[in-house]
Parts: structure tokens; C-alpha cells; sequence
């Protein structure tokens, strides 16, 4: 807990960590906001979206497309440890390389566990407002789907972790989380079977949070193989242990 309370100290007064959180927390209020107002076929949706325990699965597809900014959150919290030579103090006072990583590990699963709460409170809250089945069985019924969540933010999380530690500068490291989550992977995805692309990072991080209704999606398009989200816990959790080694193998080698 001491490496927590080191980082803690450095973040709460860091303006700019404050501000991404806030994106993140404003960008997905006013989204569940607006999908009340989705029209489909001239029917609005209404407060549909909104019914318990349909909720929970929608609020974690929909927070899923924000966890870059989550990741964009880690890579500027390393990479100012880097320019402002905070990493080389820190071993020079006697903490070693593992403990870096381990202490940004610890943020990164503080950050997974707020957004995770607040997800849950706000589903809370919009469920409370809009659902007309408001039974503790409605309420719960679908919430382990915060929980795939989670671990998919911390997924997001270590990928961004290790592209700090391997670039150093914010701006290009930015770039090549980016790239990899969105171009990357998607094209070598392109080149490979359904039967070996869905164990691949991005789309076993995104088999924990199915687009709600993808079931009707496939019948109507060429369906995308993807693990169950039961099963896609364990090799999610293997991506985030091997991202981790990575980063901290790359710590060790590099001068800071």
C-alpha cells in the first residue's frame, strides 16, 4: 500500500490526470443520455435502453470504446516520469525497477476499480429512473458484466503501460496504443481465420463486452467469431500478465 500512497500523492495534484478522468466520466454521461433518444425504424427507444438488467451490458459495450482514454491517462503519467527524471530519483533512493512497475500496476487497477464504480452508479441511477422492473433480481441480473469490464479496462491499461515504458515520449506513444488498437490489429486480424484472430489482444479484451444484440447483427452480416466473455477472463488475464513482464523487462534494460 505504500507504493499506492506514492502514487497518490503524485497524482491528486497532477491538473492534467483530473482532466482526462473527467472526459472519460462527462464523454459517457452524455452518451447514455443521448441513447435514450435513438431512433430506430421512426420508434424512439426511450427509456428501453435504460431497463434493468439489460443495462449493465450496454453500459459496459458503450464505456469499452473509452478505455483509450484511460490508457491515454497511464502513458502520460509514465511518460512525465520519465522527462521530469522522477523514475531515476526513485531508484536512486532506494526503490527498484520491479516496484516501479508494481506501483503503476496498483494505479492502474485503482483506475479499473473508480471506473467500474462509477459505471455501476450511474447505471444505478438511470435504471432507478427509467426501468419499470426495479426488483433486486432485475437490478443484479446482468451485473458480472461490470466485472468483464473491469478486467478489460485493466487490459487496456497494460497495453498503454508497455507503450510508455518502450517510447518514452507522450505524443508517440499516444500514437502507437492508438495505432495498435485501432489499425494494427484490425489489419492482422484481416490476414488471419476467425479461429486464431479472436485470441488475439484487442479482440479478446473485446469479447468481454459483446455489442448487446450482436446475435441479430450476425444474422444480418458476416458474423465475427469471438470467445464467450466467461471464457475470454483467462487469456485476458494472460495478455495483461505478459504486457506487464514486458514492461518491466523494458524498464530494466533502459537508462533512466
Amino acid at each position: 500500500m505504500n507504493l499506492l500512497r506514492i502514487e497518490f500523492q503524485k497524482i491528486f495534484p497532477y491538473r492534467t490526470a483530473w482532466v482526462i478522468l473527467a472526459i472519460y466520466a462527462v464523454l459517457l454521461v452524455l452518451v447514455m443520455y443521448a441513447m435514450s433518444n435513438i431512433t430506430i425504424n421512426g420508434s424512439a427507444l426511450g427509456s428501453d435502453v435504460y431497463q434493468f438488467p439489460a443495462i449493465w451490458q450496454r453500459l459496459a459495450y458503450v464505456a469499452s470504446y473509452f478505455n483509450l482514454l484511460l490508457g491515454i491517462l497511464i502513458i502520460v503519467l509514465v511518460t512525465d516520469e520519465y522527462s521530469y527524471r522522477t523514475f531515476r530519483q526513485q531508484v536512486i533512493d532506494g526503490m527498484s525497477r520491479a516496484e516501479l512497475v508494481v506501483a503503476k500496476f496498483y494505479v492502474i487497477l485503482a483506475v479499473s476499480m473508480a471506473a467500474t464504480l462509477f459505471l455501476f452508479l450511474m447505471g444505478l441511477y438511470f435504471g432507478m429512473v427509467y426501468s419499470t422492473d426495479k426488483s433486486v433480481a432485475a437490478i443484479f441480473g446482468q451485473v458480472d458484466s461490470l466485472s468483464y469490464y473491469f478486467v478489460q479496462a485493466v487490459g487496456y491499461m497494460t497495453l498503454a503501460l508497455l507503450s510508455a515504458f518502450l517510447i518514452k515520449r507522450s505524443g508517440l506513444a499516444i500514437i502507437a496504443f492508438i495505432a495498435y488498437a485501432q489499425i494494427v490489429e484490425p489489419i492482422l486480424n484481416f490476414q488471419l481465420s476467425d479461429s486464431m484472430d479472436k485470441f488475439m489482444p484487442m479482440k479478446v479484451w473485446k469479447s468481454l463486452t459483446p455489442m448487446p444484440g450482436q446475435e441479430l447483427m450476425d444474422q444480418l452480416t458476416t458474423p465475427t467469431e469471438l470467445l464467450l466473455p466467461q471464457w475470454a477472463v483467462l487469456p485476458a488475464i494472460g495478455y495483461i500478465d505478459l504486457f506487464l513482464f514486458l514492461a518491466y523487462y523494458t524498464l530494466k534494460l533502459r537508462d533512466l
